[in-house]
């Protein structure tokens, strides 16, 4: 099974459980309940984290800006029947949406437009 653990996208500063903190992410950080975790995930990473989730002890993804406060968010959890619930929340945007898939290929590539779409974060 592939892992999200030790990948370092080019250019940003990831980080994975047991490395402790290289830097800050320039825009976001994927988070795992499991404690992996990658700032600035490209597509082929946040694929390789949605492929390790499972129903037992690494049920979900978070990704959020990472700042104090963010106004928007997303993650996917895994859904007991099969596939994932795929939650994307932006309140500058008043956004709040909820789907279910089965393929994580889609999602991972739906979640790296969703988020590039996203305001950058400001100084």
């Amino acid at each position: 099974m592939l892992t999200a653990t030790g990948v370092r996208p080019t250019g940003s500063g990831s980080t994975a459980r047991g490395e402790g903190r290289l830097m800050s992410a320039e825009y976001y950080r994927a988070d795992s309940e499991d404690g992996d975790s990658i700032d600035d995930p490209s597509e082929d990473a946040l694929f390789m984290m949605l492929s390790d989730l499972n129903g037992t002890d690494n049920t979900f993804v978070a990704i959020r800006p990472d700042q104090d406060d963010p106004v928007w968010f997303a993650s996917v959890t895994v859904l007991a029947g099969g596939g994932y619930e795929v939650v994307l929340h932006d309140t500058a945007r008043n956004e709040h949406r909820s789907t279910v898939s089965t393929r994580i290929h889609d999602i991972a590539r739906d979640l790296t437009l969703w988020m590039a779409d996203r305001d950058s974060p400001g100084p």
